[in-house]
């Protein structure tokens, strides 16, 4: 799932510093950012869909004004077989919450598991990595709260993972999301920012927690880390996995930097234009949701 940007522009930079962008942002250029992230992707044989697109004429005239609302990422969940939704960490983002919301329980009746409003605390998904059939990583900091990871793990065990590690990480525009931090790039390697070496994680099972520094939690569960000490946040961690064997990456990523580790040097690499959308904070993971995931 994916959603075009609204059709307003950001017009200066105050502006954009009151809504927490780093500059000012045109729609028109917005809306070609957005365009090629969806060509790309429908190349690659992926069903797309601009949730957009799908809204009654009340509700959309409303979306096109929410600035945020191509950040689909933190919507939504899929944990093996059902969709877990997100709750907004930020009152900004609470409308498009609601409304991609309703698109997805009228798409997945049965798998859509809670309604958005019968839990407590914020759960935003850029927050969440899912490792692999085991395992879940979780960053609490500006837009999720342990309150809403406690009411969500659960259902989340239920799936059959039977670890989730949790992670405090700063609380700054640099860090807003675990995926501004690090990201998986391999089926065993992670990149991660260098720093985060330094955390401990709170690893919960069905019948109890313990504590683990991020390294041994990630190396336990079959991930080599690649630290990085000098890093563009959005552009070198935000990037989307296409397929095993392909990284879709922002043009102002630093291609030679990530090719550089062995396991990466003979992947497929394809570089999109998306600096205008770039803009607004996030990067093509944050704009991307898939929907169905092949087991």
């Amino acid at each position: 799932m994916l959603c075009a940007p609204s059709k307003l522009d950001v017009p200066d930079l105050k502006t954009a510093e009151n809504v927490q962008w780093s500059a000012p942002v045109k729609h028109e250029k917005a809306m070609e950012n957005f365009m090629e992230l969806k060509g790309v992707i429908e190349d690659a044989g992926i069903k797309v869909i601009d949730y957009s697109k799908e809204l009654p004429p009340v509700a959309r005239s409303l979306s096109e004004q929410l600035i945020n609302r191509f950040f689909v990422r933190d919507l939504a969940c899929v944990f093996g077989n059902i969709i877990i939704p997100g709750k907004a960490g930020s009152s900004i983002r609470r409308p498009e919450y609601v409304q991609a919301h309703s698109l997805i329980k009228q798409w997945f009746p049965e798998t859509f598991v809670f309604d958005e409003n019968n839990y407590g605390g914020a759960m935003e998904f850029g927050d969440v990595l899912i490792l692999n059939k085991d395992a879940v990583f979780i960053n609490i900091g500006m837009r999720t709260t342990i309150e809403g990871v406690e009411k969500v793990k659960e259902k989340i065990f239920k799936e059959g993972f039977s670890e989730i590690g949790i992670i405090d990480l700063p609380r700054s525009s640099d860090t807003l999301h675990l995926d501004m931090n690090c990201n998986v790039a391999n089926g065993d390697l992670i990149i991660a920012k260098s720093f985060m070496r330094y955390f401990p994680v709170h690893v919960f099972t069905e019948s109890g927690s313990q504590f683990e520094m991020t390294e041994p939690f990630l190396n336990r569960h079959g991930f080599e880390v690649y630290w990085l000490e000098k890093y563009n946040t959005i552009p070198d961690i935000n990037f989307l996995n296409l397929d095993p064997e392909t990284l879709l990456i922002s043009k102002k990523a630093h291609k030679q930097m990530l090719k550089n580790h062995p396991k990466l040097q003979k992947k497929k690499f394809i570089e999109i234009e998306v600096s205008e959308l770039e803009k607004s904070g996030g990067g093509i993971r944050c704009m991307s949701m898939p929907l169905r995931r092949k087991t």
